[in-house]
């Protein structure tokens, strides 16, 4: 189920235009690697959806230099990974800026951190009509607790995220 979510989560948010050219047709739907892992502690869970995210803000540091190598800066793919090759984040942050006015600093939190994918509970109150014993009816507000699923954009290896969404984590102190 994992796999068929987040392959169709991502390619639909491709197909709406959330790559580099949105005038550039897909040959075909990009694919994702989803997965369902099982930790012993919060702790383990935590140290490896951080490693997660700061692991896609290396790649998407990487890979906004090398495509803007490519299309801004005329370079070929491999003239492009060759220049990139033994960088460090610093160097590639210089790049942006220096040579293309780039501040990698202001890309999205969306581009920079990933998408989180978690249930969140929300209140959804209803108008429902009941039938009074009278006879006449009545518009009476009713109120439930819903989970859904919301998408985040914003940093988890910090403490605020983890505060602000406390039932993600269960109780491991048995």
């Amino acid at each position: 189920m994992v796999k068929v979510m987040s392959s169709a989560l991502f390619s639909r948010g491709a197909l709406l235009g959330l790559r580099g050219d949105p005038e550039q047709p897909l040959l075909y739907p990009p694919g994702f690697d989803g997965r369902v892992v099982l930790y012993p502690s919060n702790r383990n869970l935590r140290d490896y959806l951080s490693w997660r995210q700061a692991d896609c803000h290396i790649n998407n540091l990487y890979n906004t230099v090398f495509w803007t190598l490519v299309q801004k800066g005329g370079l070929t793919t491999q003239q492009a990974e060759d220049r990139l090759k033994g960088t460090l984040a610093a160097d590639k942050n210089e790049i942006l800026f220096s040579e293309f006015d780039i501040n990698y600093n202001t890309e999205s939190a969306l581009h920079k951190k990933g998408t989180t994918l978690i249930w969140e509970k929300r209140d959804e109150t209803v108008t429902k009509r009941h039938k009074l014993p009278s006879g006449e009816e009545k518009d009476v507000a009713v109120t439930r607790s819903r989970r859904s699923v919301q998408a985040h954009h914003g940093d988890i290896i910090g403490e605020q995220f983890w505060e602000e969404h406390p039932d993600i984590l269960e109780d491991d102190s048995c």
